[in-house]
């Protein structure tokens, strides 16, 4: 009988309360048509959406004295759930298409293109590769500007012409930002912009210092897997894609079902590790297109509590990294959603 984690996944609620139902929920509150506001989110004229990327429901909800203010918030607000993979690529493009991950097609941090021996990296991406043709639905950016709602992006300069960028927030006015006091100066500048807008503030500095140093030293330290010294493992590995915490594995012709069967026997005490399929059909990225399937690993595997799965050799700087997030876990998974209301 195979292992199974002890615990449920905490699937992410399509639909309902992701982060791609925050973004149509923001148009829809703006008076963008055709935008579903599944979150309730009442009119308004003018809407700034802060995303401190690296901030966790949970960890949140651990540091109240070293985040008063977003503590009394939190205890009106509830938490969303990010979509899978809870990583940085997917959940930005999440925000930025008003789309889960199976629809806009950004499934992790590194997938493998189609027909291609090789990854892309969302964060670092590739020059052969059109942003436009691997993402070409639309952007909230874009939906907002046909139903004349000027947008804005606050955030540092150098993400502004990135791959990521281009892909999932195109059709916006960047205004750059690299340090605390420029982000919330060009933030309250960008609202007075026009009696309608969008502005959307991203401060990423707060997942860096967890990815290097770990979220704190009590809840977020990890003890990392070395899958890659287990040759069970790697046998029928044509490409090991996504992150530590959220494996795409993409197998060579006619090894899927073997290499799904090593992985359950070898982790599945400690990771969801489901079929491309089953994974799909299990809600995990939403609603998946066939033209989109490719892109997802023959095996997905979802590390449960600290575990991770790392390759030292092949990536020597992301397996150094000590916090990390992207599974399905709830402290993966929940973030919190909170409103000030206008004075």
């Amino acid at each position: 009988m195979r292992a199974e984690p002890a615990v449920a996944p905490v699937l992410p609620r399509y639909g309902q309360s992701t982060l791609s139902d925050l973004a149509c929920s923001l148009l829809a509150c703006l008076g963008v048509g055709g935008e579903a506001n599944p979150l309730g989110l009442p009119a308004t004229a003018r809407a700034c959406l802060l995303v401190v990327d690296g901030l966790g429901w949970e960890l949140l909800r651990d540091q109240p004295a070293s985040a008063p203010f977003l503590s009394e918030l939190a205890v009106n607000g509830a938490p969303l759930t990010a979509g899978f993979p809870a990583t940085t690529v997917t959940s930005l493009s999440s925000l930025g298409t008003g789309r889960p991950p199976g629809q806009h097609g950004m499934l992790g941090y590194q997938v493998a293109i189609p027909g291609k021996n090789k990854l892309l990296n969302g964060l670092r991406w590739d020059s052969s590769v059109d942003p436009r043709r691997w993402q070409p639905g639309s952007t909230v950016y874009e939906r907002a500007a046909a139903a004349g709602v000027p947008t804005y992006r606050v955030a540092a300069s150098a993400l502004e012409r990135t791959g990521l960028s281009v892909a999932v927030m195109r059709g916006t006015e960047y205004r750059p930002a690299d340090s605390m006091g420029a982000l919330v100066a060009q933030a309250a500048e960008a609202l007075k912009g026009a009696d309608r807008t969008l502005v959307t503030v991203y401060h990423g500095q707060l997942d860096g210092t967890g990815h290097t140093f770990g979220a704190s030293s009590d809840a977020w330290r990890y003890h990392l897997g070395h899958v890659d010294k287990l040759p069970e493992l790697r046998e029928g590995v044509a490409l090991l894609g996504g992150e530590p915490r959220a494996r795409h594995v993409y197998a060579k012709p006619g090894a899927a079902a073997d290499i799904a069967a090593a992985w359950a026997d070898v982790i599945g005490d400690r990771a969801w590790v489901l079929p491309r399929e089953e994974a799909i059909a299990a809600g995990w990225f939403g609603p998946v297109p066939d033209a989109l399937a490719a892109r997802i690993g023959d095996v997905v595997a979802a590390p449960v509590g600290t575990f991770a799965i790392v390759a030292t050799r092949a990536e020597p700087l992301e397996s150094s990294l000590i916090g990390m997030h992207g599974s399905l876990t709830s402290a993966d998974q929940l973030v919190p959603l909170l409103r000030l209301p206008a004075l």
